[in-house]
């Protein structure tokens, strides 16, 4: 296709969007780079999202183009390349998530820099959809939903607690300190054990460098929010096994997940190059396929549109610290966080992408109270 032709298509195709190229409203693009459309059209996602790093466009209300592209659906109009293809066949024929690739999202994504994530979370350290039902601030929501998350998995004092993916131990520490819990938390960052251990000393927390198909012993609650986005479709079953394996006869399951609304085997490509390595949103049906004979459902909560108030909160922190973060991180990494944060508000909000809470016990055991929110 040729440049003229180029053009004119994908102008088309972001007026059925309802957005316009060089327009004067908050979610039209500004083109600095005529190749883009080419580029888009060849490479979908991928080139979207690497020219807006490169720099060929921009848009003031980026969540809100990335919103409005969803709900028309554009990606269908665009035939990815070989690189899509490329992406699609590791992905079919491989498993991206095995034990030897586990810690690559650590290194890459979230060993990214402590100081980073200190700007933009809440002050527990929370890096996890929000619940902003009664809360007014990023602190106030991230502390409703950990609390919700620890009456839907009617935590005692005294109990045994692990966490697959702890992350930097916002849970462990809020669970130690609010309900006398003793929390075992595993994740494949380095940094956010680090400082993980260094906010909850002298709690009854320990959080461990281990891929979570290495854990060991046996728990009253198994808890995960935050990590089947890294687990794999092929790792699915294996990981309602290692639930199985840990938790007690009587024992309460959780899973906290972003999820997508159709069964893939692959993901954005932009975002598994960037953001998050080897990573894949699970769909209720695959989920429900991982658990068949081992778990059953005690409560579905869906309340992703609070994921599209976290990011946005997180943006606006983000926005803020960028004068003293941009000593540490250069101009395209600046360019790359916004277009994560902003295009992640723009899928949640046009309902392409979901966040549930998943309450599971073994059958036969007595229907906990946990439809709490």
């Amino acid at each position: 296709m040729t440049s003229d032709k180029s053009e004119s298509f994908v102008r088309d195709m972001l007026a059925q969007a309802g957005v316009s190229v060089d327009g004067n409203r908050p979610f039209d693009i500004q083109v600095h780079d005529p190749r883009l459309y080419r580029r888009v059209l060849a490479e979908g996602a991928l080139g979207l999202g690497e020219a807006y790093m490169d720099g060929w466009w921009d848009c003031e209300a980026l969540d809100e183009f990335i919103n409005k592209v969803m709900l028309a659906d554009l990606e269908k109009e665009v035939k990815g390349n070989w690189k899509l293809l490329w992406h699609l066949f590791k992905s079919r024929f491989f498993n991206l998530q095995k034990i030897s690739r586990a810690y690559q999202v650590g290194e890459q994504h979230y060993d990214a820099g402590n100081d980073l994530y200190r700007a933009m979370l809440d002050k527990r350290m929370n890096y996890t959809c929000a619940y902003w039902k009664d809360a007014k601030t990023l602190d106030e929501a991230q502390e409703a939903k950990l609390d919700m998350v620890c009456r839907k998995i009617e935590l005692k004092p005294g109990m045994k607690v692990l966490e697959l993916g702890c992350g930097f131990g916002s849970f462990a520490g809020y669970a130690a300190e609010k309900y006398g819990v003793h929390v075992t938390g595993v994740t494949v960052s380095k940094r956010q054990v680090e400082l993980g251990r260094e906010l909850w000393r002298g709690l009854p927390v320990e959080l461990l460098l281990k891929d979570y198909r290495s854990v060991s012993g046996e728990y009253d609650r198994v808890v995960s929010i935050g990590i089947m986005e890294h687990i794999g479709y092929k790792n699915y079953r294996t990981y309602m096994e290692v639930v199985d394996r840990t938790l007690k006869k009587d024992g309460i399951a959780f899973i906290h997940t972003i999820g997508g609304k159709v069964s893939t085997t692959t993901a954005n490509p932009w975002t598994t190059k960037y953001i998050f390595p080897n990573g894949m949103l699970p769909s209720i049906a695959q989920l429900a396929k991982a658990m068949e004979g081992i778990f059953i459902v005690e409560d579905l909560h869906n309340f992703g549109p609070d994921y599209d108030k976290t990011l946005m909160a997180w943006y606006e922190n983000f926005e803020k610290a960028w004068p003293e973060l941009k000593s540490s991180y250069d101009e395209r990494f600046y360019r790359m966080w916004r277009f994560y944060l902003l295009s992640c508000a723009g899928g949640f909000r046009s309902r392409s992408t979901q966040l549930w809470q998943i309450v599971m016990t073994r059958p036969g055991r007595k229907q906990p109270n946990c439809r709490i929110g």
